[in-house]
């Protein structure tokens, strides 16, 4: 009973001990490990784990050899910072699977994968044809980055020279219910105008689920009731539709009019008004 219990305490103590020195090590320690890191990491699992259920050892013996652990690739990070040459040798370098559409073999080789591997690899990025692919590197992550040929790749905005709307972070301002203070202060919004968008939409703050505001400004909802149907906001497509209302009766009007000098003031003011919506037109349609 004795022993269940020391091992228990051991095993808890430990747990809290690698949380701790895993935070201090950082991020990269559990996202992106080179070999080194890699190395490290088995071996401080090893030791924890030993000395968790090595009840006859010190326990202080193996927190000296968990912290020798986690200083080496403290250390390693600092100098890889400094140099490159370093920083090259420990994480390792990337390597070229595929220069302009063909496949470099003895890369291949050097680095044990096989052609069905680079496929599989491929395949996770979308890619299923080698001659779609203008290059292709394996990082020293293990990840394959892919780059397709000009042709092979989606269009975008820039190509077909479209002015499209910058967006930026959705803020959640209702989270299981709740109004968050925080975010809905960030975009410079009141709970007064919270409850006036959730009023528009028809709900209470209580059935929300989540609650999003977007670049726009716009209240998105989600409902604990996956049955209910929320509308959709309709403020852009109106200040759209309206504006391009008020250009049509601008037109209407020069020809209306025999005035001469009222017909270049309504026609100007269309073509005014015609460029404006040109603009705003990638912000306002939706």
């Amino acid at each position: 009973m004795r022993s269940k219990l020391t091992i228990s305490v051991r095993s808890i103590f430990f747990v809290v001990v690698l949380f701790f020195i895993t935070k201090w090590l950082g991020k990269k320690q559990i996202s992106e490990l080179s070999f080194f890191e890699y190395v490290t990491g088995i071996s401080i699992g090893s030791i924890g784990a030993e000395v968790a259920m090595g009840l006859e050892q010190n326990i202080f013996h193996g927190i000296i050899g968990i912290v020798i652990f986690a200083t080496i690739p403290f250390l390693s990070g600092l100098l890889s910072l400094k140099s490159k040459k370093f920083r090259d040798f420990v994480e390792g370098t990337g390597t070229v699977f595929i220069k302009d559409g063909k496949i470099m073999e003895d890369n291949l080789k050097k680095e044990r994968y096989t052609t069905d591997e680079l496929l599989e690899l491929l395949r996770k990025k979308d890619v299923y044809q080698v001659s779609d692919v203008e290059f292709a590197v394996l990082e020293a992550t293990g990840d394959l980055s892919v780059m397709l040929k000009k042709e092979n790749q989606p269009l975008t905005a820039k190509d077909l020279n479209l002015t499209v709307a910058s967006i930026k972070e959705s803020q959640t301002v209702i989270m299981d219910g709740v109004i968050m203070d925080e975010p809905l202060a960030t975009i410079g919004r009141s709970r007064a105008w919270l409850h006036t968008e959730l009023e528009k939409l028809g709900v209470t703050v209580e059935n929300v689920f989540l609650g999003q505001v977007n670049s726009y400004g716009e209240l998105t909802v989600d409902l604990f009731d996956d049955q209910l149907q929320v509308a959709s906001t309709q403020e852009r497509p109106l200040i759209l539709s309206t504006m391009k209302k008020c250009q049509a009766d601008l037109e209407l009007f020069a020809l209306g009019t025999e005035s001469k000098e009222a017909k270049q003031m309504y026609s100007k003011n269309s073509e005014k008004l015609q460029e404006a919506i040109d603009k705003v037109m990638p912000i306002l349609k939706g």
